[in-house]
């Protein structure tokens, strides 16, 4: 296990196409794995994810500047001045970035620097998800989610409408369902094909993490004091079923989830600081940061399974190998 001393709130964790731990912090930089770092942002970085090439970070900050970080160097992708990037997202499988800023989406291509779109909102964007094949994107908002084709400029937006406020958002590997977190405890998901929803509720705190892992069949979140596990597998999906917690900690609740996409792997990190990584074929939990400490607040694991990444809420941030 490899652990850092960034001095700054962890905002996000990755890892790159090349397999090397990638850290956002709330000082303005993007530290590598390899020991590098990148002056990103003249102020904190709010939101970060993968480049679509696979190569560095894309991050948004409080200074209203959308970047790209790589190897100790950085580059600037777009600006909304006066604004704060509070959500960023990236399609692999497009090549097209995200971000919002305020009520307004922005899309921008990684290979056209001349392409920009712009869709807007009644209310605040709060997170915002690319669909598996990157040409629609979801926006999590008050009242609902709203769906926009991407490349398209001028069009009527499709809402799925649900009373409250959205926070997070995220599609299903197979693109069938749309999942959002909500401002109170608890989840709501929509089925595409005929927007039939359903309400996912039953936690004790807020959702602020969601990942699929399993090739689609299963989806983790945080919010509880354990992670819990909803199935998407069958022609219905999560709807008329019941969740699962797994490795469930009294006394301490999980802030944040990650799978591994092609496998039953999952790791949670907690607002002790603790971190797990489990199989869900087996049972039980192993510890890969079992010493507390201020809440995780970033977790990431390789796509293959096999390692780790997570940072807390001091700036503490680590790397470790899962062993089952």
């Amino acid at each position: 296990m490899a652990s850092w001393e960034f001095g700054a709130f962890v905002t996000a964790a990755a890892f790159g196409r090349d397999g090397e731990a990638l850290f956002a912090l709330g000082d303005g930089t993007v530290r590598g794995e390899g020991g590098w770092t990148a002056a990103a942002h003249d102020g904190a970085i709010l939101s970060a994810g993968l480049h679509p090439s696979g190569e560095g970070l894309v991050t948004g900050g409080d200074d209203g500047r959308l970047a790209w970080s790589r190897n100790g160097e950085t580059s600037g992708i777009a600006a909304a001045p006066g604004r704060w990037i509070d959500a960023v997202a990236a399609s692999p499988a497009s090549g097209l970035i995200a971000f919002a800023a305020g009520r307004d989406l922005h899309v921008r291509d990684a290979a056209d620097v001349a392409f920009a779109a712009r869709f807007s909102h009644e209310r605040t964007v709060a997170d915002i998800a690319f669909d598996p094949k990157g040409r629609r994107i979801a926006a999590a908002t008050y009242g609902g989610a709203a769906l926009w084709y991407a490349r398209i400029k001028d069009q009527k937006r499709t809402m799925l409408p649900y009373a409250g406020s959205h926070i997070g958002v995220l599609y299903s590997p197979d693109g069938k369902y749309l999942v959002s977190a909500m401002q109170e405890n608890q989840l709501h998901g929509w089925r595409l094909a005929d927007s039939a929803d359903m309400r996912m509720g039953g936690y004790p705190a807020k959702v602020k993490s969601m990942s699929f892992l399993a090739k689609g069949m299963l989806m983790a979140t945080a919010g509880a004091e354990g992670a819990v596990v909803w199935p998407f597998s069958g022609a219905k999906g999560p709807m008329g079923q019941s969740a699962i917690e797994i490795g469930a900690q009294p006394g301490a609740l999980s802030t944040r989830v990650a799978g591994a996409p092609q496998t039953t792997i999952l790791t949670a990190g907690y607002d002790d600081g603790r971190v797990w990584v489990a199989d869900l074929k087996a049972t039980g939990v192993h510890w890969a940061k079992a010493e507390k400490g201020a809440a995780i607040s970033a977790l990431a694991m390789s796509p293959d399974g096999s390692r780790i990444a997570w940072g807390d809420e001091d700036g503490q941030a680590g790397v470790a190998d899962v062993r089952l």
